[in-house]
């Protein structure tokens, strides 16, 4: 005695474009505000790039559901007065700084900035590398390069990996050597 059941398999529906960005968005949300760190962000968008049904992108996305409304004002408020304290401390800060003079836009050579004597500006500390950094004027932007040192270079609190534009006013460091830039 012989049956035969007929299974009618249907394909899943495909997965719109839409669905698939909504996923990556809250996932780049919850990577942006530290839900998830970046190993796990890079893990789950290539997930969410091969899945195939909404329910597996649901269950990628389960743990990041948004926030509420309460939430997200409670925490763009301490943001923004987080982010009010840093910069009051960095103004108050700044003016007890000594100044560094950015060097006259028309020089063609660059500001050399270690320990080495024959740097332009010499800093005996022994935060300081040798060679530490170079400042250079590009394109009418003041730009400041790290130039490996161990200690690093920072701007505005921010280490520099590279090189970054400054211009007056900002704090610079090399190693624990910290300054205000001026242009007089």
């Amino acid at each position: 005695m012989t049956s035969s059941f007929e299974f009618h398999t249907y394909p899943a529906p495909r997965l719109s474009d839409a669905e698939r960005d909504r996923a990556l968005s809250v996932l780049r949300e919850g990577a942006a505000v530290g839900r998830i760190s970046h190993n796990t962000f890079v893990h789950r968008m290539e997930l969410a790039l091969a899945a195939r049904t909404s329910d597996e992108l649901a269950a990628l996305t389960a743990d990041l559901r948004k926030e509420s409304r309460f939430s997200r004002l409670v925490f763009g408020t301490v943001e923004a007065v987080s982010g009010f304290t840093v910069r009051l401390s960095r103004a108050w800060q700044a003016e007890k700084l000594p100044k560094l003079l950015l060097p006259r836009p028309e020089s063609p050579y660059p500001l050399r900035i270690g320990r080495d004597p024959a740097s332009g500006l010499r800093l005996s500390h022994e935060t300081v590398s040798r060679v530490h950094a170079e400042l250079t004027r590009q394109g009418g932007l003041w730009v400041l390069r790290d130039l490996g040192s161990t200690n690093g270079t920072s701007v505005n609190g921010r280490r520099v990996i590279g090189a970054a534009v400054v211009q007056a006013g900002d704090q610079v460091s090399f190693g624990r050597m910290s300054f205000r830039l001026a242009t007089d």
